[in-house]
Order: C-alpha cells, then sequence, then structure tokens
C-alpha cells in the first residue's frame, strides 16, 4: 500500500490523507491533552512522529529556540550520545507515540552529525536498545555518509528503515519512508512545487514497491502536492 501525506498537518488534512507526520515532537515536549486530541479528531488517520531534537541535535540557537522543556545538560544533547538527556528524550517520544498509537519513529540528523567513529557507535547502540514494538526511520543529512558503503554496512546490521528523499537518494532499505523536502540545490528546497512530470517520476519509484510505501511532503505546497499525487496514483491503478 502506498500511504501518502505531509510533515506537519492541521484538522483538515485528516479528511484527505492516509498518514501525516507530526513536527511538534521534534520540537519539544507535546503535552498528552494536545496528543489526545489529536487523536481523537484524527481516527481515521495513521500518525507518525518525528522523534525530539534532543536525541538527535547537539543544542543550537537554532532548532532550540522554540523548545521550552528542560531537560538537563545542554553539553550532552544530541548525536545517540549515550547520556541521561538522551535516554529521557527517547522516553518522552515513545510516550507521545503510544498516546498517538503511532508505530513508525522517525530520526533525522543534521549534516554536522559527521561518519566518525563516535557517532557510528552511538547510533548503532542507540538502535540497539530500543523498543521492538516500534519501526524506527533515519534520515542521515550531509553527503559524506552517502560516500563509500559504510550506509550500507549500518543499514544491514540494524533493523531499521532509511529515510531518504527520493530525487536524491536512493534507499538502502526494503521497506520505503520518503520524505519530499523540494527539488533543487542542496538538501532542502521547501518553496519547491512540484511538477506533474516530477510526480509522474515518483509515482513510477513507489510503485515498483511490494510492501507499504510511506510518501510524505514536507515543502511549503505539501497539502496540494500530496493531494495531487495522492489522485495520480488512484488514476495509475484504475488503468
Amino acid at each position: 500500500m502506498i500511504k501518502i501525506g505531509t510533515c506537519g498537518f492541521t484538522y483538515k488534512h485528516f479528511n484527505y490523507f492516509d498518514v501525516v507526520e507530526v513536527q511538534q515532537t521534534f520540537y519539544d515536549v507535546v503535552s498528552e491533552e494536545t496528543l489526545n486530541k489529536w487523536r481523537k479528531q484524527g481516527k481515521n488517520i495513521e500518525f507518525t512522529i518525528k522523534a525530539l531534537q534532543v536525541i538527535t541535535h547537539e543544542y543550537n540557537r537554532t532548532t532550540y529556540k522554540k523548545m521550552k522543556s528542560d531537560f538537563g545538560n545542554k553539553e550532552n544533547f544530541g548525536f545517540f550520545k549515550p547520556t541521561k538527556e538522551v535516554f529521557e528524550a527517547y522516553e518522552v517520544t515513545l510516550k507521545e507515540a503510544k498516546i498517538l498509537n503511532a508505530k513508525v519513529i522517525i530520526f533525522q540528523t543534521p549534516s554536522s552529525f559527521l561518519p566518525t567513529e563516535e557517532n557510528v557507535k552511538n547510533l548503532k547502540n542507540f538502535f540497539s536498545s530500543t523498543d521492538p514494538s516500534f519501526i524506527y526511520g533515519w534520515e542521515p543529512r550531509g553527503e559524506e555518509w552517502y560516500k563509500g558503503d559504510l550506509l550500507s554496512k549500518i543499514f544491514s546490521e540494524l533493523n531499521i528503515i532509511h529515510v531518504v528523499d527520493p530525487f536524491r537518494h536512493i534507499s538502502l532499505t526494503k521497506k520505503k519512508y520518503y520524505r519530499l523536502h523540494g527539488i533543487g540545490k542542496g538538501e532542502v528546497n521547501y518553496s519547491y512545487k512540484y511538477t506533474d512530470e516530477d510526480l509522474k517520476k515518483l509515482a513510477e519509484i513507489v510503485m515498483q514497491e511490494k510492501e507499504d510505501v510511506y510518501v510524505l511532503f514536507n515543502n511549503i505546497y505539501s497539502f496540494d502536492d500530496a493531494l495531487r499525487f495522492k489522485k495520480l496514483i488512484k488514476d495509475l491503478n484504475m488503468q
């Protein structure tokens, strides 16, 4: 099954899509009241969630600007470090996923998370000790990860999904989770609107898959682009 949706949502999205990826869970802790409200309003949609940035991102003045929660020593944040702060952030993410009945949790690392020996070790140790009742996906940003065969070795060892933008990279895992950040220079181009030709290329990619595939649009025009893509897939399946 091809599950189509957006990264980020409003209540309107619940009426149109199969899945939405929750972004608020990356920036800060979300209250149980809010999570329960979402679950109640979106009872017919699948939620996936983006893991709290304390796990993946070192402290910075950009993404952490929105965070009000106190997780302790900022020096211990991010990069899957084996610290109390990272473990507590993971427990928060698990709790949020359970409330939303989300089975997929996405971890996105910044380009500053380089494939050093220490980072690879921490990454492997982290995912080797996670709750097996969830499905985990990792989106590594930065071209350094795509040099050589290190990524292939990591994904063959860990039972997690290689999350990619399919217009930039080929996923190395059997299960697919695509996040579409817009086409252009760099790793993201949120202001990009996908053309009909782009969506046809995307359809060719996803319709080859035999297992469930997630397709999440993460651009300014995500609602319209996801809706157009959903219609395209429906039309192609009727041919």
